[in-house]
């Protein structure tokens, strides 16, 4: 688990899982780079990350926008010179409603980042890693790429597609010592929690915690970092013969029959 040296590049990490697993890829040794299409939130974890003495670096960026996609993977190679570790992490919720009423905007939109985000990630991030002969990415999928739910078309959608993405990328790239797997989350205490509670009930979102907690087997939200510290171990060299798979990471709520992706409302 000694990064020295190595470079991880991280999408969406101005915040939840994203600044977690940059905090953790840093205090390990590695040289960071954050992208995000926030500037607010992605500079504020590169300012933590300096502010511990570390090496980081910030990039605004669209993952949707090709353009973008290639520039953010030029400047990492500018600054660094090699990519070691990609977390293509980026992804939105987008809303909670029935499909027959679900915005065609929306859709689009949560499809675009989820699953083209994800693609661009791997099509511009890949070559890198094979002319270095070595490097591990890790997308983030969900539990949402397992099983359905209510009102969750587009992210569940895109959440399946990631998964292909993940084992369709792993053969591409095997043979020549590169790795893809995917973790799949259930409930993290992030705010994408916080709006997908407000969006099933906005009179009691407290209610929604608790349907959620009384369905988890361990009886709690995941944290931030226990998924950083899983997508950590995949990039490690302790996973050197983990590649096209998926890890859960939900507290055994896929395990437990009768699982969905969230409550009613």
């Amino acid at each position: 688990m000694d990064f020295t040296g190595k470079v991880a590049l991280i999408t969406g990490g101005g915040g939840g899982i994203g600044r977690a697993a940059a905090l953790g890829f840093a205090e390990r040794g590695a040289r960071v780079i954050v992208v995000d299409r926030d500037a607010t939130l992605g500079q504020g974890t590169v300012d933590i990350l300096r502010q511990q003495g570390r090496d980081a670096t910030f990039i605004q960026a669209d993952v949707t926008q090709s353009a973008d996609v290639q520039a953010y993977v030029k400047a990492t190679l500018d600054a660094y010179g090699r990519i070691d570790c990609f977390f293509n992490n980026a992804g939105i919720e987008g809303a909670v409603t029935p499909i027959y009423d679900y915005p065609e905007e929306m859709f689009d939109r949560v499809i675009g980042v989820n699953l083209r985000g994800v693609f661009l990630g791997l099509k511009y991030v890949l070559p890198v890693m094979l002319r270095q002969g070595s490097g591990a990415v890790v997308n983030t999928a969900s539990i949402a790429g397992l099983v359905g739910g209510p009102g969750m078309s587009a992210y569940v959608a895109s959440k399946h597609a990631v998964l292909g993405l993940t084992k369709s990328a792993s053969a591409d790239v095997a043979a020549a010592g590169v790795r893809v797997n995917a973790v799949c989350p259930g409930p993290v205490d992030t705010r994408m929690m916080r709006s997908l509670e407000q969006q099933r009930n906005p009179a009691n979102p407290d209610a929604v915690i608790d349907a959620n907690r009384a369905a988890i087997p361990t009886g709690r939200y995941a944290t931030a970092e226990e998924v950083a510290n899983l997508v950590i171990y995949l990039c490690s060299d302790l996973a050197g013969s983990i590649t096209g798979s998926h890890m859960v990471i939900d507290g055994g709520r896929t395990g437990s029959a009768g699982s969905g992706v969230g409550p009613k409302k």
